[in-house]
């Protein structure tokens, strides 16, 4: 037989994978997009809640400046915390809300101040449930409070102690003696705890064991602070250091409007 009478055998080419070529279906193509839409969707969600996030913190922080007391300037930064502030938008209350002022002046006189302030209502008339306040304040702050609570010359702050001087008359003679106490903080004022007791008499035949003992058996001499605090605040804690003191305060249900800031207490 001739070649050209061979039977033509037409060969099929094969797939590169050396198997059958997989076709993608409708539904798997359908999973892909719904995917790639969900990504969109959380990254626009995610630019949504952050831009929110910073109007938020910025129109509180002008509210917060806004309504400082008379007599007490300073810039506000405030951050929202928690997991969506959106959502606590949405919710009507926020979760928890920090607004630090490092640079505030307070009729004068610098303070650092921290408030942390947790379940805050959005709709005006609300109580906010606990805020916590840590404040440090330099000695000339500290000077300015004790001179307008009747302290002569003021405190001299030590570690963990403040001392002040005065004066009394014993035989008409004029007694100096200078007080070291350790403050304890008492809701709306703070006590001053004598420890030790420095007498300055006048002359070497004058016993003054007596006066130092009514010094250092005495009460606790009260500082009001009341006035220096929106009503309803109480000091919790006191950390005397030689160049300044941080304060901490609390409060709850504190109510939440305008006037709460500019309201301070009395030490009538």
């Amino acid at each position: 037989m001739a070649a050209s009478d061979a039977e033509t055998v037409r060969l099929q080419p094969l797939d590169e994978s050396g198997g059958p070529r997989r076709r993608t279906s409708g539904g798997t193509r359908a999973l892909i997009v719904i995917g790639m839409l969900l990504v969109v969707i959380v990254g626009v969600l995610v630019l949504v809640e952050t831009v929110g996030r910073g109007i938020a913190e910025r129109n509180i922080a002008a509210s917060i400046e806004q309504d400082l007391p008379e007599g007490v300037e300073g810039d506000v930064d405030v951050q929202i915390h928690g997991l969506s502030a959106l959502w606590q938008v949405l919710r009507g209350s926020m979760d928890e809300i920090v607004a630090t002022a490092p640079e505030l002046d307070v009729y004068g006189v610098p303070v650092d101040a921290t408030v942390t302030a947790y379940g805050v209502p959005l709709a005006a008339g609300g109580s906010v449930e606990r805020a916590e306040a840590v404040a440090s304040v330099d000695e000339t702050a500290v000077d300015a409070i004790a001179e307008s609570q009747g302290v002569p010359g003021g405190l001299e702050l030590g570690d963990g102690t403040v001392a002040y001087s005065d004066e009394v008359a014993v035989l008409g003679i004029p007694i100096g003696f200078t007080v070291t106490a350790e403050p304890e903080a008492a809701g709306d004022r703070v006590l001053l705890a004598p420890v030790g007791a420095d007498v300055q008499a006048g002359g070497g035949s004058i016993d003054v064991s007596g006066l130092v003992d009514r010094l250092l058996g005495g009460d606790p001499l009260p500082i009001c602070v009341a006035d220096r605090l929106p009503e309803g605040v109480e000091v919790t804690g006191l950390d005397v250091q030689p160049d300044g003191v941080t304060v901490r305060a609390e409060a709850s249900d504190l109510p939440l409007v305008e006037e709460t800031l500019a309201t301070t207490g009395s030490c009538d």
